[in-house]
């Protein structure tokens, strides 16, 4: 249909697609505590703003879509969030020692040119929160699960594949 043909209003009229879970089908929701805990902080700062911003996108009626875009936005996130905790799995660390590498850890490798680096391994919803954070269903977190330390697993980075050393494993 040519656009002539429609109402400018309809142009305004901006539909948010819902948000799908990045999980693939029968993965299981796993969250740290950390995770689990900020997301429902995120929830509850999100209901307590609703109200406002339902206020405000009536109070604009057809004056602008600013308002209301962003109600859509709000309520997308909350009904995400909402399905997200529904579905979680909160994990606990493993009780010591920690020489091996589960959901939830901290490890640092060591690359065959002696280079290190650090993993937080966490839940799919979780991975923004820290800047070292990588999901449990990722590449290199699938590599490094269930590994010791001390032991050396292979893993193909873009660049190349190399060999990495478990260092330390953290909770």
């Amino acid at each position: 249909m040519s656009r002539a043909f429609t109402r400018e209003d309809d142009a305004r009229d901006v539909v948010v697609p819902r948000r799908v879970s990045p999980l693939p089908p029968g993965a299981r929701n796993y969250l740290t505590a950390a995770g689990a805990e900020r997301l429902r902080a995120e929830l509850k700062q999100l209901n307590e703003i609703a109200p406002q911003l339902i206020a405000a996108a009536a109070e604009e009626g057809g004056r602008g879509a600013d308002a209301k875009e962003e109600l859509q936005r709000t309520e997308e996130r909350i009904a995400y969030l909402q399905q997200s905790l529904g579905s979680a799995e909160v994990t606990t660390p493993p009780p010591p020692p920690h020489d091996v590498v589960r959901f939830g850890a901290m490890v640092t490798v060591r690359d065959a040119k002696g280079a290190e680096s650090t993993y937080r391994i966490v839940g799919v919803d979780e991975t923004d929160f820290f800047p070292d954070a990588v999901s449990w269903l990722s590449p290199i977190a699938r590599a490094l699960l269930n590994a010791r330390l001390g032991q050396r697993v292979p893993f193909k980075f873009p660049t190349g594949a190399t060999q990495l050393e478990i260092a330390a494993i953290r909770y």
